[in-house]
């Protein structure tokens, strides 16, 4: 099963005052091992940074001018998602920015199937700090790369708490093969095992012959 864990930066907060997109990011998920695809590019938003997304991740207007527009990007995008599930924290505020580029080349919105962490993270552990750092430092994950919010690494880290979110163990592991030997006890890579040990003829015989003086005995008694 393939899922796309997808993250976007943007010029500010609603798409209601006009805020657009500045970067998409996306990490393509194989039976939740990422594997080598991904999805990212930087964009043009022709309009201006509002200073608090600035602070958030620290694209300025002058390099965002030199980068493709949405529209020159979409197809490629909507390729890489084509029938995949995708893996958002808080869907609700991607999903708006991502439906409002496609609405202004008056495309169809997304309809894929989407699993929302926040949600995941809100049911789990309710009353707690959710947000993205907060479950890294829940699960010991290291977000010491995350000094100001990017796509790729927002993307990186939201893997790995999906993953813990769902209960799952580590994406690194080969869990067939750990399937095709459970009998096995496995620890510094040493396997132990019981060694079964056959008697030979001469043990078979002396204790054929036990067993007869034995009944005899307790015949006579």
């Amino acid at each position: 099963m393939k899922e796309v864990v997808l993250d976007t930066e943007t010029t500010g907060l609603s798409v209601k005052d006009g805020h657009r997109i500045v970067e998409i990011g996306c990490i393509e998920l194989d039976n939740l091992i990422p594997t080598k695809r991904k999805f990212h590019c930087y964009l043009n938003p022709e309009r201006k940074v509002s200073e608090k997304a600035f602070e958030v991740h620290g694209y300025t207007d002058e390099f965002l001018s030199n980068q493709k527009k949405f529209k020159e990007i979409v197809k490629e995008f909507l390729n890489f998602i084509n029938g995949k599930k995708l893996i958002i924290h808080n869907a609700e505020f991607d999903l708006a920015h991502l439906n409002h580029e496609l609405e202004i080349l008056r495309m169809d919105k997304i309809n894929n199937q989407v699993i929302d962490t926040l949600v995941l993270a809100r049911e789990k552990f309710p009353g707690s700090s959710i947000s993205l750092d907060a479950l890294c430092k829940r699960y010991r994950i290291d977000n010491s790369k995350r000094v100001q919010h990017t796509a790729l690494i927002d993307c990186d880290l939201l893997a790995k708490v999906y993953i813990n979110l769902i209960d799952q163990k580590e994406p690194t592991l080969d869990f067939q093969k750990q399937e095709e030997k459970p009998q096995n006890l496995e620890r510094n890579k040493i396997l132990y095992f019981k060694k079964v040990i056959k008697p030979t003829e001469e043990e078979l015989k002396k204790h054929k012959d036990f067993l007869k003086k034995d009944l005899k005995k307790n015949f006579i008694n």
